[in-house]
């Protein structure tokens, strides 16, 4: 869903399952968009994105208010935050390794954020290339399209309240 939206957009993203509990989509940006401008665009898209699928998706941060929606998180993008870079191992059992993946990996039911280790992270190397490469080459400007996102926002905001 967050993918469409990007999509809509004319926004190259680039999945990742962490090796915790989650996923990332990167967004290559070409340094044009200061920080303000890059966090406020990714509050736009997860809220756009939840607009849309109210029943299954959330930005609401407390756990209590969440019910069973999925909760797209973009705190990652607020100042002093951290995110998790690729092929990091992680300090946790099992010893899962974030991983860049592709789309339509997405599809396969034995996919899990902490589904790659230390201990198969390099056979799928060896069958795989990294689906991030290259990335650098599809950095974009946010210049037109945070404007077009506004406006998709505002046109869901209309469309619920009538």
């Amino acid at each position: 869903t967050v993918r469409d939206v990007l999509d809509e957009l004319n926004v190259t993203s680039f999945p990742m399952v962490t090796g915790s509990r989650g996923m990332h989509l990167v967004v290559p940006l070409d340094r044009t968009a200061d920080f303000d401008e890059a966090r406020a665009f990714a509050v736009g898209v997860a809220d756009l994105a939840s607009a849309r699928h109210p029943d299954t998706l959330t930005t609401e941060q407390r756990k209590d208010k969440r019910g069973n929606r999925l909760f797209i998180d973009v705190m990652r993008n607020a100042y002093g935050q951290t995110a998790v870079p690729p092929y990091a191992l992680r300090a946790k059992p099992g010893a899962p390794v974030a991983t860049p993946i592709e789309w339509d990996e997405l599809g396969n039911g034995r996919l899990a954020p902490d589904r790659y280790s230390v201990k198969t992270i390099f056979r799928r190397l060896g069958q795989k290339d990294d689906p991030w490469q290259g990335m650098d080459r599809r950095a974009i400007s946010l210049e037109g399209r945070a404007a077009k996102l506004r406006e998709l926002l505002e046109r869901e905001r209309a469309n619920r309240g009538n």
